[in-house]
């Protein structure tokens, strides 16, 4: 069997293993036999409640929000040739925070919070689109720096409406910026989008491997460099766009994700993106998980879990890649 062969079929396994945690651990434990006699319909009770109603969704929501965050990392580290790259570094996350803390500060229900944050991820991808691309120019620095000074202005709106926002809501706000499924709604469309952005993305595999070795390069082998950007630029920021909808901005899975597979793996597009999909949920359901037991019958908020994950993860990073340049 090959290697590449190998690799996915870990992180399918890996996969199926984060599910079978989610829906056995919490507050109420449930055997695995009770679970899969749930899931074919052979069950009744308070288990069906718990696996259907509850942890079933939640599961469905924190992978496919994961794998949608670590392709959009992904792509973004392709996009902006920078390492430091993740899906939140051009203000898309900025702009779906200030949308979702007005709808809550309004009292608005989940559905209509969680619209709200796709509104104004959308209405950020459109403001650093049209802001880097006039003039005709693109390049990833001018890019870089509007998408960093757009999230420096979206940020001073956010500290204005937390400022001025009365306790009551506060709460919900807080949880909601770092990152937050317990109220997430199980859309089908965060699901079409994660599907059709792999395909793409795929489709595209060979350009991006070029693409990763330079400009110069790339344009001297046929990529036309300025619309793969483009496009990258729009599939990445739509994939975080429904990332943000579903959990709110949960940090570190697109950006440790990729680095983590490459050290595995390799730079061939080929087989990162679809890995990156499927160790993306797979992290971010497992972080989930720890942030419904760790303290239950109370929860912390995803990001927290996938911070702790993070950090050590990153600071490792930067001392091996210290190591190899020295």
């Amino acid at each position: 069997m090959s290697r590449p062969i190998i690799l996915i079929t870990s992180l399918i396994l890996l996969s199926l293993a984060s599910f079978t945690l989610a829906l056995t651990l919490g507050s109420y434990s449930i055997s695995l036999h009770d679970v899969v006699q749930t899931l074919i319909g052979n069950q009744t009770g308070i288990e069906q409640s718990i696996v259907m109603d509850l942890r079933a969704p939640r599961a469905y929501v924190a992978f496919v929000s994961g794998g949608l965050l670590a392709l959009a990392g992904a792509l973004m580290q392709v996009l902006l040739r920078n390492p430091l790259a993740d899906p939140y570094i051009l203000g898309v996350s900025g702009g779906a925070s200030v949308a979702a803390l007005l709808a809550v500060s309004f009292g608005m229900g989940a559905v209509f919070i969680s619209f709200s944050a796709l509104a104004g991820a959308l209405c950020s991808i459109l403001l650093v689109f049209g802001l880097a691309h006039s003039h005709g120019s693109w390049h990833p620095t001018r890019l870089l720096l509007t998408g960093v000074v757009l999230a420096a202005g979206w940020g001073a709106v956010i500290n204005f409406i937390l400022s001025v926002t009365p306790e009551q809501p506060l709460r919900g706000m807080l949880f909601w910026m770092m990152g937050d499924i317990s109220q997430a709604s199980a859309h089908i469309s965060a699901l079409v989008v994660l599907i059709f952005s792999l395909v793409v993305s795929f489709a595209l595999a060979r350009q991006l491997n070029i693409l990763a070795r330079g400009d110069m390069q790339a344009s001297a082998l046929g990529v036309n460099v300025k619309y793969l950007r483009i496009g990258l630029f729009l599939l990445a920021s739509l994939l975080t766009a429904f990332a943000v909808m579903q959990v709110g901005s949960v940090g570190f899975i697109g950006l440790i994700v990729p680095h983590m597979l490459r050290m595995i793996m390799g730079s061939d597009h080929r087989l990162l993106l679809p890995a990156c999909a499927l160790l993306g949920g797979s992290l971010l359901l497992i972080a989930d998980t720890f942030a419904r037991i760790l303290i239950a019958p109370q929860q912390l908020p995803v990001g927290v879990i996938t911070a702790f994950i993070g950090v050590p993860f990153f600071l490792f990073l930067l001392q091996r890649m210290a190591g190899k340049q020295s």
